[in-house]
């Protein structure tokens, strides 16, 4: 993360919540759903590169 991030606190000093540059916090989101394209496809069988080839081709 980036040294401007800022943080929200309680009235006993704990971390509630963050503030991130809205750059950031686009990146971030980018990376998660990433993630969840990952994990969604993780049971896919695979193919190999000449097929792959014949598909696009």
């Amino acid at each position: 993360m980036s040294a401007v991030e800022q943080y929200v606190v309680d009235e006993n000093g704990n971390k509630v919540a963050v503030i991130l540059p809205l750059a950031e916090y686009q990146h971030l989101k980018e990376d998660l759903h990433d993630l969840a394209m990952v994990a969604e496809r993780r049971d896919e069988g695979t193919i190999s590169l000449a097929e792959l080839k014949k598909r696009v081709m």
